[in-house]
């Protein structure tokens, strides 16, 4: 499995470690809640507000790097809108990861 990265946010921050910290915290504060809201929502087989908590979260993998976790989380929220789980096993994993990511930056 692929390991998410920080090169988009350097990219971003231009050498700026301020600038770079502050697009951190914002990934720190937000992915927990976000996380949070998905799988309330998949307890629920609410599949519209999954859907929506897959788009959301979908961004920040693709900018801490997981090209392969964005191309699955792509794919599973197509399958959401037909009211599919289908590669939640997938998207489950990745969130794992980054969540484990983000306890050590």
């Amino acid at each position: 499995m692929e390991k998410p990265n920080l090169n988009y946010i350097n990219s971003l921050a231009r050498e700026d470690d301020s600038i770079k910290k502050i697009l951190i915290d914002v990934i720190k504060t937000e992915f927990p809640e976000e996380k949070q809201d998905y799988y309330e929502s998949f307890c629920k087989n609410d599949f519209k507000k999954i859907k929506d908590n897959v788009h959301r979260l979908k961004h920040k993998i693709s900018i801490l790097g997981l090209e392969n976790g964005y191309k699955n989380a792509n794919a599973y929220e197509h399958n959401l809108r037909v009211n599919s789980k289908d590669k939640s096993e997938i998207f489950d994993k990745t969130l794992v990861i980054i969540s484990e990511y983000l306890k050590i930056i």
